[in-house]
């Protein structure tokens, strides 16, 4: 990809997001130093949530973008519809082993979706997009849910899971979208969003 002389910022500290915006074969550097709070209330809807963190961390990056810069960040939120009478949830980071066991039950047997927002800026436009991915897991048995979180300890993934490990191997039967984008970042999109700043 030619960056035609633009310098690419990712402001994230995800590993996931890092190998797959190499993937686009671009070069970009890191930088994660951020003055934004994570924190919503609960009157905004769910899916408005990932596109309100995505562009409060690009608002909160630490220092104005200088001419040829291109910020990037971005925000995954694994959401739970409503059902059977039951509220909606986001599911973040597991607290605790506990914590993980609980939203891999609560997954279980269940469709989900996993949106993940993007905002990409320079010092004079922005760009903010929200991908959303339908995910359905089988039922998965406790001897299963154990063994992923004792094994693989996913206390760094929203909603307890990484769909490239053993639990998206043996426990996703269907998804709907972009497969990338329940990675953590839906880097088709992502290309075709940075060609209009290039």
């Amino acid at each position: 990809m030619d960056l035609k002389g633009k310098h690419i910022i990712l402001a994230s500290n995800s590993p996931r997001r890092r190998e797959l915006l190499k993937g686009l074969d671009i070069d970009f550097e890191v930088d994660t130093r951020n003055n934004f709070e994570e924190r919503f209330g609960p009157e905004i809807p769910y899916d408005e949530v990932p596109r309100l963190m995505a562009e409060g961390k690009s608002h909160g990056f630490h220092r104005p973008l200088e001419d040829g810069e291109i910020l990037i960040t971005a925000d995954t939120m694994v959401i739970l519809p409503s059902s059977c009478g039951k509220p909606g949830e986001i599911l973040g980071k597991p607290r605790d082993r506990e914590d993980a066991c609980r939203m891999l039950r609560d997954l279980s047997g269940r469709e989900h979706h996993v949106t993940t927002a993007v905002t990409i800026r320079d010092n004079s436009r922005e760009s903010t997009f929200a991908i959303t991915t339908e995910v359905w897991f089988k039922q998965l048995t406790e001897e299963e849910i154990a063994y992923y979180v004792d094994t693989y300890k996913p206390y760094d993934k929203a909603g307890a899971y990484a769909i490239q490990e053993w639990i998206g191997h043996i426990g996703i039967t269907r998804i709907e979208g972009s497969y990338f984008n329940v990675v953590g970042f839906p880097v088709q999109r992502v290309y075709e969003a940075l060609q209009s700043f290039l």
